[in-house]
């Protein structure tokens, strides 16, 4: 074979792979670069942080996060903008910390941080006794009963009435309590606050202020279905129902007939100097 051919071949194959070696490099280099984790430093909690505590600065640390960050996590740079502002949900040491369990700017820690937009934290007396009361706990849902007589009903026409006011409301606080217990141990309390909207308010406000009994009926967290159910009288209970109702009973008066009084006339007789009268009945009898 021609040694110049040969020459041209083996400077060909040279060229070849001082280039595939180049392009080998430039492409890995960009493939190493892209598999490098990339961390990213985020605002967390030091220690564990309770409901309705306020933030400062021990409160808070620094982790770093490989990829994609939780929606609502707070960077490192802006640590400082936490100071002061209320937990409205438990957080746990080295949790990133994310606006939704923080209170907004300004509006503090405790109970009110904890009431969303909208809502309302209303007390309401119950007896420690009466249904659950001893038993509920922050975070629990609850039905609510009130028994009573209704206004313009006499107590002798169906006795007292029970009826389902609201459904479906979540305990903020019982009593002053508003952590929540982490065995669900029960407490006994004699105020709840229940958050309820403005509506909800004004008609359980009406209720406490009447002579009614407020009763607490807990229910799963999980069955958030509310039904219209009826209300119920202590008449009805007591009432047999496989026996058609009495009719009611007619209340009749008495007619007085009033006999109509016996005609009479007056006859005059003259005797002489003499004058008598004699009055005689309508069957001619004289009286």
């Amino acid at each position: 074979m021609n040694r110049r051919l040969l020459t041209i071949l083996l400077l060909a194959f040279v060229i070849a792979g001082m280039c595939a070696l180049l392009v080998y490099r430039l492409i890995g280099g960009k493939l190493a670069a892209s598999r490098q984790p990339t961390f990213t430093s985020v605002v967390a909690a030091s220690a564990d942080i309770k409901l309705g505590a306020v933030l400062d600065p021990g409160n808070l640390t620094t982790v770093k996060i490989e990829g994609t960050l939780p929606k609502g996590a707070i960077l490192e740079k802006d640590k400082n903008t936490l100071v002061g502002r209320g937990v409205i949900s438990d957080l746990y040491q080295g949790e990133p910390i994310l606006e939704s369990r923080l209170a907004a700017p300004g509006s503090g820690g405790g109970l009110a941080a904890t009431i969303p937009q909208g809502m309302r934290a209303l007390a309401v007396k119950v007896d420690e006794i009466v249904g659950v009361a001893g038993f509920v706990t922050p975070g629990m849902r609850v039905d609510i009963l009130i028994s009573g007589i209704p206004p313009g009903q006499r107590p002798a026409d169906e006795g007292t009435v029970t009826k389902t006011l609201l459904q479906n409301i979540q305990v903020l606080s019982a009593g002053t309590d508003i952590q929540k217990d982490a065995e669900g141990k029960p407490k006994q309390v004699q105020v709840v606050n229940l958050l309820v909207t403005p509506e909800q308010a004004e008609t359980l406000s009406l209720a406490s202020n009447q002579q009614v009994r407020i009763q607490l009926v807990l229910r799963n967290p999980l069955d958030t279905k509310t039904n219209q159910v009826p209300s119920t009288a202590m008449g009805n209970i007591f009432r047999d129902q496989n026996t058609a109702p009495t009719q009611p009973r007619v209340k009749t008066e008495a007619k007085v007939v009033h006999e109509a009084a016996p005609q009479s006339f007056t006859i005059e007789v003259i005797n002489g100097t003499k004058r008598s009268e004699a009055k005689f009945g309508s069957s001619g009898g004289q009286k």
